[in-house]
């Protein structure tokens, strides 16, 4: 019995409909195009499975009958139509225009055969495709803490070459910029060779549920920066960030500057600052980007008190990426325990028997709950601070042995997460230039 037809056309919004272009009966291809608009069957056909896969052995009747000989229209047989006269295939006739399409051809070759341009096949996707290197990321918009010529804007520019360098003002706009989808990464500080951890980072990785998909390891080089004209006899206000304020210290007091030290929020502003109010008097403690950013000149070059002077940068995303085993990954982690940190030895002899190095350990307090009180009726109540630990060992997620390690850390702990599995930067040495030890390296 014939399928009644549906009440309203049907979208063909994935079933394609072939288009016919005449051409060689003898050199075919198959090419479907895609059509959005209404089509309507009269017969109903096309509606269920069976129908399709009906019009689709009609289509293949027509290929077996336009490749045989065509001697057919000598007779009055009809060249172009050899398989129209397949009017039903399991039982169900069919009112779809299946045709078919000629390849495409090049020119002539020297002996008068038109050759055939040969199909490229799509190149499969790999499990590179899945998980770009760090160094993957033009047209990316990219977040950072400060403003331009900030030392966060160098590392986003490593991490993710020609990308669009995004400045925010504070830590947690970065963070937020990523989550609302205003940029495609962040790139900020998490701890830097003299001035340790930037704490403030490590609270907002446990706030935000962004991943870490990379690292970057950038050389800082700190420049004494002042108006042009001005000599450092007039100084007397050095402006920076606490922590470039903290690594030229000694330098400073070599320089013979009585300044006071007044901190800001980052490098870049401070240049930015003294530029924009025109301060004579005030100096800042950036980078040589800075300088040519904000028409200041250096005073002194390599100020910082040691040439080993490197910031860590992690890079993160709305999603996580597909560990791998063909290079160094690292894995950060954070967790806690219900009491308290005796439970800390364990956690560590998990990595340790199973030969996985740590780079890092980080506590930091519960804030939830930080402090955990435990009543003794004979001597009291006993406070206990309670703190979250931030552990970077060096295995990927991929690996087995990781994986057991996580799986035995959390039968200690009540809390557990994989802030990301990450490639290492595996960049070059290339520390700061100057060596504060020698006087003639800073150049008035």
């Amino acid at each position: 019995m014939q399928s009644l037809a549906p009440p309203s056309p049907i979208k063909s919004l994935v079933r394609p409909r072939p288009q016919v272009i005449r051409g060689n009966p003898s050199k075919l291809a198959l090419q479907c195009i895609y059509r959005s608009d209404s089509v309507s069957f009269p017969n109903g056909v096309g509606s269920n499975r069976a129908d399709w896969q009906s019009s689709c052995a009609i289509l293949a009747s027509k290929v077996v009958a336009q490749q045989q000989p065509t001697n057919k229209a000598s007779s009055g047989g009809d060249v172009d139509g050899g398989a129209d006269h397949v009017a039903a295939v399991n039982g169900h006739k069919t009112s779809v225009d299946l045709n078919l399409v000629p390849i495409e051809k090049t020119a002539s070759n020297s002996n008068g055969n038109s050759s055939i341009k040969p199909h490229q096949p799509q190149k499969p996707l790999t499990i590179t495709d899945l998980c770009p290197a760090p160094m993957h990321g033009s047209h990316l918009r990219v977040a950072y803490q400060g403003v331009p010529g900030a030392y966060s804007e160098a590392a986003a520019g490593k991490a993710y070459p020609n990308c669009e360098a995004i400045p925010c003002d504070q830590f947690e706009v970065a963070f937020q910029a990523v989550e609302l989808w205003i940029a495609d990464r962040a790139v900020l500080p998490v701890e830097n060779s003299l001035g340790g951890s930037i704490h403030r980072n490590y609270d907002l990785l446990l706030r935000h549920r962004l991943h870490i998909v990379g690292e970057v390891q950038l050389p800082v080089h700190h420049c004494l920066l002042a108006l042009p004209g001005v000599r450092k006899e007039y100084i007397n206000r050095v402006i920076s960030h606490p922590q470039a304020l903290a690594q030229c210290e000694l330098t400073l007091t070599k320089l013979g500057l009585q300044a006071a030290r007044e901190a800001v929020d980052d490098t870049a502003g401070a240049a930015e600052y003294i530029a924009a109010n025109n301060l004579r008097d005030t100096a800042a403690i950036a980078s040589a980007r800075a300088a040519e950013l904000y028409g200041m000149q250096v005073l002194a070059d390599g100020i910082q008190d040691d040439s080993s002077n490197v910031t860590r940068f992690v890079m993160l995303a709305r999603e996580p990426i597909i560990p791998r085993t063909d290079r160094p990954f690292k894995t950060s982690i954070v967790f806690a325990h219900d009491k308290g940190t005796s439970v800390l030895f364990k956690v560590l002899s998990a990595f340790a028997f199973r030969n996985i190095s740590l780079t890092k350990i980080e506590s930091r307090p519960h804030r939830n709950r930080p402090i955990r009180l435990v009543d003794d009726g004979n001597v009291g109540t006993a406070k206990h601070f309670e703190y979250m630990f931030y552990i970077d060992f060096e295995a990927s997620m991929a690996e087995v042995r990781a994986q057991n390690a996580l799986a035995e850390v959390q039968e200690f702990t009540s809390f557990l997460r994989v802030l990301g599995s990450y490639p290492m930067d595996m960049t070059p040495w290339c520390p700061s230039r100057g060596d504060n030890d020698d006087d003639e390296k800073i150049p008035f």
